[in-house]
């Protein structure tokens, strides 16, 4: 793609990255077949071709952006399988990402839509409030049914709160254990791992971390939960609030790092693929930090998803007998943003259980962090897609690697959801995954 940046453009870090990335695509239009708004909706300004258009035009004029740019780029779910298809390599990532902060920073969005947006900032990332939040939701639900379900090219903020209220939990299961807290190794250690606590996951199932900690420390992995540790920043990344979540990036690899020197870490671990796709990322994000540049890279290194770490470990004898039918739905954030495709699987299958792959796996399930709220009737569709398509290959528990993926596909089916390392704890030793 011909690109028309100016010199002095072109001396900002940023735009020159951009540059590289649209000069890379060459409009074949093989990512409008993968891109879950296309497939829906059918415009090409709502494919990853047409956007790239949109970014290219707004990045090149140096203008603010206009409001059909911002209704494109806000349908935009971040799934990433764009990348996977791309045969040229066009990195949509972070072109789209540095369009949603010029988005943030030079448009001026509906007063409501702004609130909404400052809460979910401010709430998501912070467990606390997270946690307060979820109880008042759990007590507004009853009333959810007053509010309108009207499908519109823009939801409003009474559709989108409606949503909310819709995602929030019946119960809340009792906290899990807090930051500074060392779980040994049970007998002889064979490693030292950070497990990443999470924001919304740590709320709303820290039986997954609970999992996780139950079957490392019985493989002979010390875990440590860093004290302070923040937010990885991902929410906020995502609404294009980079201050933010470049500031709990620098946090947390001074806490990281810290931990690595003088404890010694083999990986940090993460359960959430979302997360981890950020925090794999923090080396490019920090790129031109001059104090955070090198431990950002090196944090990222050490970043692992925990099923990669999970290989690198002759895991005990199953107790599985292959009675159990896992569909695996394969998170966006894993395997297009990670490229982890097969390993969860290998893991699971070679652990007992029956593994069957869901029909059109690419497609995300709508959840895409806060997309479920800000994009609710887009998100319900795909939902209902994708838990349609689980159906076909009648499961008794369906296994994801992301938390946001757990909670969207649970609120369209009655078969239970469950975290891979669930199941793999329980192959190992651990209890039957429940689900509170």
């Amino acid at each position: 793609m011909k690109t028309e940046f100016s010199l002095a453009q072109l001396a900002d870090p940023d735009i020159a990255e951009a540059d590289k990335i649209l000069r890379a695509c060459v409009h074949c239009g093989f990512c409008t077949a993968t891109c879950p708004t296309y497939v829906l909706l059918g415009d090409e300004l709502d494919s990853p071709r047409g956007r790239i258009y949109l970014i290219k035009e707004m990045l090149e004029k140096d203008k603010p952006p206009t409001a059909e740019v911002v209704k494109h780029i806000d349908r935009c779910l971040s799934c990433l399988a764009c990348m996977t298809t791309c045969p040229s390599g066009v990195h949509y990532m972070h072109l789209v990402d540095q369009a949603r902060v010029r988005i943030e920073r030079d448009y001026s969005r509906p007063l409501t839509e702004r609130a909404l947006r400052a809460v979910l900032a401010l709430v998501l990332p912070r467990p606390e409030l997270f946690r307060a939040s979820m109880i008042m939701a759990r007590l507004a639900r009853p009333f959810a049914a007053l509010l309108p379900a009207k499908v519109a090219a823009t939801p409003g903020l009474m559709r989108r709160v409606k949503a909310m209220l819709a995602l929030a939990p019946k119960r809340l299961p009792p906290p899990g254990p807090s930051g500074g807290s060392v779980f040994p190794a049970q007998g002889e250690k064979r490693g030292r791992v950070a497990l990443l606590q999470g924001c919304a996951q740590q709320v709303l199932a820290p039986r997954i971390n609970q999992a996780a900690i139950n079957l490392l420390t019985r493989h002979g992995i010390e875990v440590v939960l860093v004290r302070d540790e923040q937010c990885c920043g991902a929410l906020t990344h995502h609404l294009g609030q980079d201050g933010d979540a470049l500031a709990r990036a620098r946090v947390n690899i001074t806490l990281w790092k810290k931990e690595a020197e003088q404890g010694g870490l083999d990986a940090i671990l993460i359960t959430a693929s979302g997360c981890g796709t950020v925090i794999k990322d923090y080396g490019f994000m920090l790129r031109e930090d001059g104090d955070f540049a090198g431990p950002a890279a090196q944090i990222s290194a050490l970043a692992k998803d925990i099923t990669e770490y999970l290989a690198g470990i002759a895991l005990m004898p199953s107790s599985q007998k292959g009675d159990v039918t896992v569909a695996y739905h394969s998170a966006c954030s894993l395997q297009h943003g990670q490229k982890i495709t097969g390993l969860p699987k290998e893991l699971l299958s070679k652990n007992g259980f029956v593994v069957k792959d869901v029909p059109e796996s690419h497609l995300c399930c709508g959840s895409a962090g806060t997309y479920n709220i800000l994009q609710p009737d887009i998100a319900s569709r795909l939902r209902d897609r994708k838990v349609a398509n689980i159906a076909t290959v009648k499961p008794d528990m369906i296994a994801a690697g992301n938390i946001g993926c757990m909670v969207q596909i649970a609120g369209g089916t009655s078969v239970p959801v469950v975290h891979t390392i669930e199941l793999l704890d329980w192959a190992t030793g651990g209890p039957r995954p429940g689900l509170n």
